[in-house]
């Protein structure tokens, strides 16, 4: 039975009643199946580092460093372009169709990237995965901080981001064990094996409903009404009667850069531009450094592997501290950590070294990276927050296009050796750190405020 408000109190609107909810099983299924397309984006950034060194020694490829630098970048081109168009798209046709689009259109390029037998299909299949997975990360972050009660918000979208390392940790337990025994189809046997948990993701997003805020923003309350009523009736709480809503009208992307927020926006593009420098320089190179410095391509990828496996303890401790110290203080602190464990990891010699200062590298970098998907979606209204979402993270796809493509000089600089590059790394890190401090502080605000 519908309860009605009491007379004598304002009706509670939507998102207020969203926004009141106590964490339950509708918003873990949210996670997961949101969290599985992040994994597989992570899965596609750290196979394709793993990928190119193995086809690098492929007599049938045999790629040249600057071929190689291309595969490892035209991905990021399409993750720009996917990630600017997505957040647009969702913005105007629901968060929900691009939300399932994305995986669909990941799944049938990586099969083709698969079977590619010649450098320019792998290039064309790379480029399409990246129109898929650069829609899927801010269009599912602002699902998830529309859909999550603002005392758990920034934990949830943090939480979000902890899929992402289980995916990178995923594909080095792959590029470690599949890739080296399987002979020259190892490399494509890594890819279909990545895939397999493809049709979960699109299955469980079927049953999950439209964003009530973007519903309400077209002026669409019988459909946000029924979106409510699948939280609320999870956590066994009987709806209430809510005010009509108003539609918004859209935007444009100049809205960006006029008035309160310019910026904001210039500050977010920035932090995010330098974040993805840094980690994409480092972390799409690694295993074909350590390669280079140790001589021995397995063993390089059981380094990567025990590296990778720092990320999840990272994006744990922010998660809890993003509702401690707030999002600015902890972004901040962890790209402080970032450069300095960057900077250290530039002189390391040892293997000892190396796996130690990457491991922090690793877990600082991503738990920054977690609070920064936390933070863009909420200084943003709805009628733009998934577009300014996007355009964020097609910014910082850029970074990870030029990165790449910069890292044959940067090498050239020490002769082959990483430290030249690791410094310029620290220093992006300090120059992100920096500009955060510039960033609004939203915890525990509602994202009408």
């Amino acid at each position: 039975m519908t309860a009605t408000q009491s007379p004598d109190r304002p009706a509670l609107t939507r998102n207020e009643r969203l926004d009141r909810l106590p964490l339950n099983k509708a918003h873990r299924k949210l996670l997961v199946s949101s969290g599985v397309g992040w994994a597989f984006d992570a899965m596609d950034v750290g196979l394709v580092s793993f990928v190119v060194a193995a086809i690098a020694a492929d007599p049938h490829f045999n790629l040249t460093t600057v071929e190689k630098s291309w595969v490892l970048s035209i991905g990021f081109v399409g993750m720009a372009i996917g990630a600017a168009l997505g957040g647009m798209f969702a913005d105007h046709f629901g968060r929900k169709t691009v939300f399932t689009a994305t995986l669909v259109i990941f799944g049938l390029a990586n099969g083709a990237m698969a079977f590619a037998w010649s450098l320019a299909v792998l290039l064309a299949a790379r480029f399409v995965i990246g129109l898929g997975l650069g829609a899927e990360l801010p269009v599912a972050s602002t699902l998830v901080s529309e859909f999550s009660p603002t005392k758990h918000r920034g934990r949830m979208t943090v939480l979000l981001e902890s899929f992402w390392a289980v995916g990178w940790i995923a594909a080095a337990c792959i590029g470690y064990f599949v890739i080296p025994s399987t002979g020259d189809w190892g490399w494509r046997w890594a890819l279909l094996i990545g895939a397999l948990p493809l049709l979960y993701a699109i299955v469980t997003r079927i049953h999950i409903p439209e964003s009530v805020r973007f519903l309400e923003s077209k002026g669409r309350d019988d459909e946000a009404e029924r979106a409510v009523r699948y939280f609320e009736s999870a956590s066994g709480i009987a709806p209430v009667d809510s005010p009509r809503s108003k539609p918004l009208p859209s935007i444009s992307v100049a809205e960006l850069f006029s008035g309160s927020y310019r910026a904001r926006t210039l500050a977010i593009w920035a932090t995010w531009f330098f974040v993805n420098f840094s980690y994409y320089g480092a972390f799409t190179w690694m295993p074909s450094l350590l390669t280079d410095q140790f001589g021995n391509l397995t063993k390089s990828f059981g380094y990567v592997l025990i590296i990778s496996l720092a990320q999840l303890p990272g994006y744990f401790l922010a998660a809890w501290l993003v509702e401690v110290w707030g999002r600015r203080r902890t972004l901040s602190v962890f790209l402080a950590v970032s450069a300095i464990a960057a900077f250290c990891f530039s002189q390391a010699g040892s293997v000892a070294a190396v796996i130690g200062f990457g491991m922090v590298l690793s877990a600082s970098n991503l738990g920054a990276w977690g609070v920064l998907y936390a933070v863009t979606p909420e200084i943003y209204p709805t009628r733009m927050r998934a577009a300014a979402s996007g355009a964020a993270a097609a910014v910082g796809r850029i970074a990870a296009i030029v990165a790449p493509l910069m890292m044959p000089w940067f090498l050239s600089l020490s002769s082959g050796d990483k430290t030249i590059a690791f410094v310029i790394f620290a220093v992006a890190f300090i120059v992100a750190c920096l500009v955060a401090l510039c960033l609004p502080e939203r915890q525990g605000k509602s994202l009408e405020d």
